[in-house]
């Protein structure tokens, strides 16, 4: 009888470790990619918030367009979507957007989520290091920090609700350096305060931030191409 319950005893435990064994980088990306390969495409309408040093920018009514593999197209209704070119990926799907692939380093855990660094091996890709973190029940990525080549680094910050099935963010916090930012040409922008050009270049070097606030996603219902144009 004792030997009988030292053997349930023991199978248990290796029950209970097997099912405890931490997941690697490569499942956890895998899973979190089959849940963001459900979105062929959608539309979302939402609340675009500026904060940026030198422009006055009200907050506005903006739509919101992807289509696989990685199109992204934001129409504010003001006008111009002060998003930095080159750093449109408000949609986290576009992270994983590298068909030569990454390689992954399993930085562990920070504040209860997953962190992982990815380094594309195309030594040619404008992406240099991207670094998530990683809710890894809900198989959700609520950070990123992004560094490229030709327009600096930024970082994305997602909170959920009712669209987390579909990996889409109810709102989005997208933060970067102004001083990486080149304004599109012919295009300018009035500063603040009127303060002179040697001040606005010291506004320039502080961080920007756009907040997209989305109510609604109408979700693999198709985009037509020439939204995107």
């Amino acid at each position: 009888m004792e030997m009988k319950y030292i053997f349930f005893y023991l199978s248990l435990v290796i029950a209970t470790v097997a099912t405890a064994r931490a997941q690697t980088p490569e499942e956890l990306l895998a899973k979190i990619r089959a849940k963001l390969d459900k979105v062929n495409d959608y539309e979302a309408d939402g609340k675009m918030k500026t904060n940026v040093a030198f422009i006055k920018a009200p907050v506005a009514s903006v739509k919101v367009y992807y289509k696989k593999p990685g199109k992204l197209r934001i129409r504010n209704e003001k006008g111009i979507s002060f998003i930095p070119k080159g750093s449109v990926n408000v949609n986290v799907g576009s992270l994983f957007v590298n068909h030569a692939g990454y390689d992954v380093i399993d930085m562990g855990k920070q504040e209860g989520l997953r962190v992982l660094k990815l380094l594309p091996k195309d030594e040619n890709a404008d992406v240099v290091l991207s670094t998530l973190y990683i809710d890894e029940d809900k198989l959700l990525v609520k950070k990123a920090r992004t560094t490229t080549r030709e327009n600096g680094t930024y970082e994305l910050e997602m909170t959920y609700g009712k669209y987390a099935e579909y990996a889409l963010a109810d709102k989005v916090i997208f933060t970067f350096n102004t001083k990486d930012y080149k304004l599109p040409k012919g295009v300018t922008f009035d500063y603040d305060d009127g303060s002179e050009k040697a001040s606005a270049r010291k506004k320039m070097s502080d961080k920007g931030e756009v907040e997209i606030i989305y109510t609604s996603y109408i979700i693999n219902k198709g985009v037509r191409e020439e939204v995107f144009q």
